[in-house]
This record gives C-alpha cells, sequence and structure tokens, in this order.
C-alpha cells in the first residue's frame, strides 16, 4: 500500500528536531531506520503528517566503551552493534541479540535508538536494556533527563517519552558474568513468539547476581526481579532453574495473536527461559 500524504523533514542538528516536534506535536514522527513506522503508515495504521527524518542529524552516532561504562547512541545500527569489537569484548550479549533480529539487510538500516524508543512489545533490544539495567537519556524543548529503561514502558507502544522529546542515547554499566538471549520465532525474520535476556555473574561455584528479563510475553519487556533472585546463592541447578522459571512465569501475560494461543506461548516462555539460563551459567 501506498501512505498518506506527509510532509517531509530532515533536520541537521538534535536542536531542528526537538523544534518541528513542537512545532507539529502529536501530527510529527520521527524516523530513523523506518522498519517499523514505514509499514505501518503503507497500512494507513498511524496518522503522521510530518515524517522527520534523523539520518543527517549530528550526535546520535558512536558507540563508546569508557572502562565500566558503555555508552550507545540512538542512531547505531544493529550492524554496528554487531560488528564493533569493543563493545562486544565489554557486553557480548548485545551481539548476541543483534545477530537475531530479522535479517542483514534490516540489520544494516535498523537503528537501537528506534528499536527500543518505540514501545513495541516484540522488539528485541528493550527486554535486553532491562536485563542490563540501561538508562536513556531523552532531549526535549526543556532539556536533557534520565529515564531508567525498566521505568520507560508503560503499554503496546506507549512510553513514558513525551511527543516533543527525543531519545539520543542509551548507557549502561557493562556487565560481568555469563550471557545469554533464547529467542523462539516461527521463521527468520519473524519477531519472537518468546524470547529471555539472562545475565548471571559467579563466585566460588554459586550465582552471586542474576538479572532475567522476557520479549514479546506481555503489552511491555518484562523484567523479573522475582527470577533473577531465585537464582541468587545457588549453583544454578536444575532446582534453582526451575524456581526461577516459575517466577518468570508469574510476570507475563501474553496474549493469543498468530503465534499461537496463551498456552502455548507460555510453553516456549518456559523453555526459552529456562535454556538462557543454563546458558548464561555455562558461560559464567
Amino acid at each position: 500500500m501506498i501512505p498518506a500524504a506527509f510532509e517531509y523533514h530532515r533536520p541537521k542538528d538534535v536542536g531542528g528536531v526537538i523544534a518541528l516536534l513542537q512545532q507539529h506535536g502529536d501530527e510529527a514522527r520521527v524516523v530513523a531506520g523506518g522498519h517499523s513506522l514505514i509499514p505501518m503508515m503503507k497500512l494507513r495504521m498511524t496518522d503522521v503528517q510530518h515524517l522527520v527524518d534523523l539520518q543527517d542529524v549530528a550526535g546520535l552516532g558512536g558507540i563508546q566503551v569508557a572502562g565500566e561504562q558503555i555508552t550507545i547512541g540512538a542512531m547505531v545500527t544493529q550492524h554496528m552493534l554487531i560488528n564493533n569489537a569493543d563493545l562486544t569484548e565489554a557486553a557480548p550479549i548485545l551481539k548476541e541479540a543483534a545477530l537475531q533480529i530479522a535479517d542483514p539487510q534490516v540489520r544494516y538500516m535498523g537503528t537501537i535508538g528506534g528499536n527500543v524508543a518505540n514501545g513495541d512489545p516484540g522488539n528485541d533490544m528493550p527486554a535486553l536494556m532491562l536485563c542490563l539495567g540501561a538508562t536513556y537519556t531523552l532531549t526535549g524543548p526543556n532539556g536533557t533527563r534520565k529515564v531508567a529503561a525498566r521505568d520507560f514502558y508503560e503499554a503496546a507502544y506507549v512510553t513514558v517519552r513525551e511527543d516533543s522529546e527525543l531519545l539520543t542515547q542509551l548507557t549502561f554499566a557493562a556487565p560481568k558474568g555469563g550471557y545469554a538471549y533464547e529467542k523462539q520465532k516461527r521463521k527468520i525474520g519473524d519477531y519472537a513468539t518468546a524470547a529471555a535476556a539472562v545475565q548471571i555473574a559467579r563466585e566460588g561455584g554459586l550465582c552471586v547476581a542474576a538479572s532475567v528479563s522476557m520479549t514479546n510475553l506481555s503489552d511491555v519487556p518484562v523484567w523479573s526481579k522475582a527470577a533473577g533472585a531465585a537464582l541468587v546463592g545457588t549453583d544454578c541447578g536444575p532446582a534453582a532453574i526451575r524456581a526461577a522459571v516459575d517466577a518468570a512465569l508469574k510476570d507475563i501475560n501474553p496474549t493469543e495473536d498468530n503465534r499461537g494461543p496463551v498456552e502455548f506461548k507460555r510453553h516456549v516462555a518456559k523453555t526459552v527461559i529456562g535454556r538462557a539460563i543454563a546458558r548464561a551459567w555455562s558461560r559464567s
């Protein structure tokens, strides 16, 4: 299909973006890689009268690994995440997750900022950012503010970002220990039926810290504090993994759609969460 008519804007700096968002309010939408927004426009599922392209905006790129702190610009593509050696060394879970997003053609254009800011529960990076305890920087007419990723998502496609704000970067501490991003999907390029991100730190044969989050199992990405707590102090053996999986399943609320009924999704979730925990522990 062909999208409805719209005005196209291509500002050169963040200030220009904010000015356009202020001027046009909810009639304006920013576009980065376009893999979420453009299909919705073509299907007439969203009414965009002013399209603000971020491709020429300075200052939204770059990956910085400075000691224990990692900073990623919103316009960094999945391809860049995969191929940055410093990032892979400091936080290998990002490469593992990014390689499971769609296909190379999409990953060359799709950005991490667009993936996390859209509020789509099927996107992979939001749950990963919850797992890592990331912080988002939002820039608007009143300056910048920091929002924890775990506080950012309110409902499907609904976040705390104001219409006049732009997500400009993501920051998080370099994770320690083992990691895994486990994803089940119907075919290559599809959204997850269920996916899980896990980070586990081990000392003396026992888990000393664990973080578990899930993709596409509720109307928002889910971080399960209880699942991580169930692993701490254990050897992450079968009993501990079962307890963590059971805790995680209590935190999700899947709905029936073309990927299957609720019972099937919960079965898949149980499988991928258990696999992710076991694999992260084996790497710790």
